[in-house]
C-alpha cells in the first residue's frame, strides 16, 4: 500500500497481494504499486527452471522503468488530457510493454534453460481523469462502479478466439481442455500487439486487476461484493476466496480506488 496521491479533482490509493496459492511451489506473479506515477501492473509468468518468475519480475521493472523515464510527456497530470495527450499516453503504455516484451524476449534467448519464457501483462496508468489500460495476455481489468463489475481487458487466449468465431459457446469455453492456452504474450517473441484503452474515471469507482489464478474462480457479479471493505481487506478476500476454491494457481489481486 501506498499513500493516496492527489490528481486534480481525482485522488485514489491502491492495494495489493501475491499468493503463491495451495497447490504451486513457486510465484511465477509479479505486480507493482507505484500511486506516484499513477502505475498499477500485474503480470503472471510462464515458463520451466523458474523462468516464469524471471519473466514477470523483469517485465515489471522494465515498464516502470520507461513509465518513470517518459511520464513526463505527459504535462501536468493533474490536468484533464487533451485527446493529443491523451495519444502521447496510449503510446507511453504501449511502447513500455513492448520494451518489457523485448527484454524478455532477448533474456530467453541468451539464458540457457529459459528458451520461451513469457508473461502476461495488465497495466493501469492514472492520468488526469482518466485510466489508460495496456494487456496483452489472460490476465485481467475489471471496473467495479456502484454494485456492477464489468471486464475492460479481452483475453488473449485460444478459447476467446473461438468464441468470438462462434466456433464454441461461453460454456464450453470454461470447461475447455485448451481454456489456458494463451495467443499473446510478453516475450515470447520480440514483438506483442498491445491493446490499449482510456477510461473516463468517477469518484467511487475501483479497478481490480488479476491473474488467472485468481479471476478463474471468479464470477463478474461476486467482484462488488468482495471489494466491498475495500483496500487491504478487500484483496485479502479476493486471494482468499481463490484458496478456498481451489488455489490451483499462484494468485494476485490489485485494487486502485478512486476517490
Amino acid at each position: 500500500m501506498t499513500d493516496a496521491q492527489g490528481r486534480g479533482e481525482v485522488t485514489f490509493e491502491s492495494f495489493g497481494l501475491s499468493d503463491r496459492g495451495l497447490r504451486r511451489h513457486h510465484n511465477e506473479d509479479a505486480f507493482l504499486l507505484r500511486d506516484d506515477l499513477g502505475l498499477a501492473i500485474v503480470a503472471d509468468g510462464m515458463g520451466g527452471h523458474a523462468a516464469g518468475e524471471v519473466a514477470s519480475a523483469e517485465a515489471v521493472d522494465t515498464i516502470h522503468g520507461m513509465v518513470k523515464r517518459d511520464l513526463a510527456l505527459l504535462g501536468d497530470r493533474s490536468q484533464p488530457l487533451s485527446d493529443d495527450r491523451l495519444s502521447v499516453a496510449r503510446r507511453l503504455i504501449e511502447g513500455a510493454i513492448q520494451a518489457a516484451t523485448y527484454m524478455v524476449y532477448a533474456l530467453a534467448e541468451v539464458e540457457q534453460g529459459r528458451t520461451g519464457m513469457g508473461t502476461t501483462i495488465s497495466a493501469a496508468l492514472v492520468a488526469g481523469d482518466v485510466l489508460v489500460l495496456g494487456q496483452v495476455g489472460d490476465s485481467r481489468i475489471y471496473q467495479i462502479r456502484g454494485d456492477k463489475a464489468m471486464q475492460l481487458t479481452e483475453d488473449h487466449t485460444l478459447v476467446r478466439w473461438q468464441v468470438k468465431q462462434g466456433l464454441i459457446t461461453p460454456e464450453e469455453a470454461r470447461i475447455s481442455p485448451h481454456r489456458n492456452v494463451i495467443t499473446r504474450s510478453v516475450g515470447g517473441r520480440d514483438y506483442v500487439e498491445v491493446d490499449t484503452k482510456v477510461i473516463e474515471l468517477a469518484h467511487g469507482d475501483r479497478y481490480l486487476l488479476c491473474s488467472d489464478g485468481l479471476h478463474g474462480y471468479l464470477q463478474d457479479e461476486e467482484i462488488p461484493q468482495v471489494a466491498a471493505p475495500g483496500g487491504t481487506e478487500a484483496v485479502a478476500g479476493f486471494i482468499d476466496l481463490a484458496n478456498r476454491r481451489g488455489g490451483h494457481d499462484n494468485i494476485t489481486a490489485v485494487l486502485v480506488e478512486i476517490e
